[in-house]
């Protein structure tokens, strides 16, 4: 692979956190419901995950009548959400080494996450890695989700390289559909919290899987 910058997303790419959104679910389920089983429809929780965490609380606001309105559960999903990133959240396996061989490579690379900027800060502060990114791009800040092309177009902006050699890593397949569409070539990472991982592993140009690391892609 002929790579001169790297565009990361951060949850289910470099950090294992996806499992946060079973720990809302429980949580507004438990609070609203009497119900900690509470689970969005499958479509729903699908399309939270590439969503800015503001357009995903209204969402489930207003299909399932949780809370008086999405800013009542933004707020306790950024409660649950700091503590999360400030204390428990972990990279995955080979993530430090495979950013340490870019670095060390020359690879210019920045983070683009549909995560809100502060959650961002505290977890790459946290997992000791802000040192590897030359800047961090958030869905949040920028008010579109990655459907949408704004947030790795912005990062490539910044970046200044070429859309074949400025490589997009996430396990989104929503995310990688979109990077795909406007050319970038991508590295789809499998995790268990996700969906749509053949479809990922047919359109991405690498694969990491189940059982495999970043660490793969460089031998």
């Amino acid at each position: 692979m002929k790579i001169t910058a790297a565009i990361f997303d951060m949850d289910g790419t470099l950090v294992d956190s996806l499992m946060l959104w079973d720990v809302l679910w429980s949580a507004f389920g438990e609070r609203y419901l009497n119900d900690k089983t509470f689970l969005p429809e499958r479509e729903d929780d699908k399309r939270v995950r590439t969503l800015t965490l503001a357009d995903a609380m209204e969402l489930i606001h207003n299909n399932y009548s949780i809370g008086e309105n999405g800013k009542e559960l933004l707020e306790l999903a950024n409660n649950i959400m700091i503590d999360f990133y400030s204390n428990s959240v972990e990279l995955k396996e080979g993530v430090r080494e495979f950013l340490e061989y870019l670095g060390k490579n020359g690879v210019k690379m920045c983070i683009a996450s549909a995560t809100a900027p502060e959650l961002l800060d505290i977890a790459l502060k946290h997992c000791d890695i802000e040192k590897y990114f030359l800047n961090v791009f958030s869905c949040g800040a920028i008010g579109k989700g990655k459907d949408k092309p704004d947030v790795f177009l912005m990062a490539q902006e910044f970046l200044g390289t070429e859309t074949c050699e400025t490589w997009v890593f996430e396990d989104s397949l929503t995310a990688i559909e979109t990077a795909v569409k406007i050319g970038m070539p991508t590295v789809g990472i499998y995790d268990r919290y996700n969906f749509g991982q053949e479809k990922i592993k047919e359109i991405s140009n690498e694969y990491i899987a189940e059982g495999e690391t970043l660490l793969k892609l460089i031998g």
